[in-house]
């Protein structure tokens, strides 16, 4: 049997992917596997903010493309790029053990943000990442930062910035754990709805490949990612969205703490709420309705407009 993986063609996109099929090869020796590179929307367009290009599928449209075509057989996604709806056709079949969630800083001096000097500036091309930043310390000044781990790296130095933030989990995937200056918490940065976990997409018909994977799917993880993407849903956003979220299963209960804020970070709304396992979907739908409720909802309005129901329930 061949099984052929999709997966963007961004350096820590392969490390997911071969990390994959090196499980895979791992169970079933006799498998051969293959690797297919795709570029997404989201590849080809590196000079302008995720959120002023539409964040909703832009590293993935592509290649569920290549699945519903039978292209590939599985795709391997970062599952913080994939939105909560995906086509009825296809579905996050398997989601592996979580890596860490945190985001972290890079610092060009090793400086924690605490210590950064007034004014400093950081990078980072996320909405969410940068409304927290600025909620934390409004006098920073963030610069809007595109590309590939090993480019943002890169424009530490030479964009003239103090520090980057980015997520912990692509850095301890590509071997840079290193370079990490500063963990940051969860009461400071929450970080993006599924980050540091992997999805695996699956033609929904498709049960041999699926039967294939099971060995993957990591319960605790897969219930936390239910409710993290159940707050997404019930939003109606994407990955251009300043939210965060984020859920641990603990014994038979999950516990999701969850954000709205402003892009200026001036107005944040942010609350938790717990419950059973099975439940996961239901606990994230309600605690999204709460932050609605609470003025969440004027935020998303701010933002899409009020006549942009495509975010709206």
């Amino acid at each position: 049997m061949v099984i052929r993986i999709g997966t963007r063609a961004s350096q820590l996109a392969v490390a997911q992917a071969l990390w994959v099929r090196d499980r895979i090869a791992d169970r079933y020796p006799d498998m051969k596997i293959e690797i297919m590179k795709i570029k997404t929307r989201g590849d080809r367009i590196i000079d302008r903010p995720l959120s002023s290009i539409g964040g909703k599928g832009l590293f993935v449209n592509e290649i569920e493309e290549a699945l519903q075509r039978n292209d590939i057989d599985v795709a391997v996604h970062s599952l913080k790029d994939v939105p909560a709806e995906i086509p009825d056709n296809l579905h996050i079949g398997i989601i592996p053990e979580r890596e860490d969630p945190h985001d972290v800083i890079v610092s060009r001096n090793n400086i924690v943000l605490d210590h950064l000097p007034q004014g400093s500036s950081m990078g980072t091309s996320s909405l969410r990442r940068t409304a927290q930043l600025l909620h934390y310390r409004p006098d920073l000044n963030v610069i809007p930062l595109r590309g590939n781990l090993d480019t943002r790296i890169r424009k530490l130095h030479t964009e003239d910035l103090q520090a980057i933030i980015i997520a912990a989990a692509g850095l301890r995937r590509v071997g840079l754990s290193e370079r990490i200056t500063q963990s940051l918490p969860f009461g400071v940065m929450l970080p993006a709805i599924g980050q540091g976990a992997l999805g695996l997409e699956l033609r929904r018909d498709d049960h041999t490949v699926k039967s294939f994977l099971e060995f993957l799917d990591h319960y605790p993880t897969r219930v936390a990612v239910e409710a993290e993407r159940s707050f997404l849903l019930e939003l109606r956003g994407g990955c251009d969205l300043p939210v965060g979220a984020h859920a641990i299963l603990d014994g038979t209960v999950v516990c999701l703490d969850a954000l709205v804020a402003s892009p200026d970070g001036k107005r944040l709304f942010r609350n938790s709420m717990e419950g059973p396992a099975h439940e996961a979907e239901l606990i994230g739908a309600r605690l999204a309705r709460t932050l609605l409720d609470s003025g969440a909802q004027q935020i998303l309005d701010d933002i899409y407009g009020t006549d942009d129901r495509r975010f709206m329930r």
